[in-house]
């Protein structure tokens, strides 16, 4: 549904440098084509910059892995919500106090739109 309102352009997508990244190391290459189509759905690839890069610094610092840094420092520089299915990715986003965007699951936030 969430695609598909993107498709539709009803939402936004918005995608990162580091979302390319990980797809394009993705080994299964079926699984990299399908990632592939879903993210060329994305309006909008947020580039890597020095601001980018020292907030992921500061979320590293608070005991996120690197590439959870930079995907939620690209997230919050550009979009309202970041969705992920990751449980542990979105507890340890509710330990940072001054994050500015909403993190969670997808189905759940989904509940939340559309009610």
């Amino acid at each position: 549904m969430i695609l598909f309102l993107c498709e539709q352009k009803h939402w936004q997508l918005i995608s990162s440098e580091i979302v390319e990244f990980e797809i394009s190391n993705t080994p299964d290459e079926g699984r990299r084509k399908e990632l592939k189509i879903i993210n060329g759905l994305a309006s909008i690839v947020v580039k890597i910059n020095d601001i980018i890069s020292s907030r992921a610094e500061e979320f590293e610092n608070m005991g996120l892995q690197a590439f959870d840094a930079l995907h939620l420092a690209c997230s919050e520089n550009r979009a309202d919500v970041m969705l992920t299915v990751d449980d542990q990715f979105l507890k340890n986003t509710l330990k940072i106090q001054d994050l500015k965007i909403k993190v969670s699951n997808p189905l759940k936030w989904l509940e939340e739109v559309l009610l």
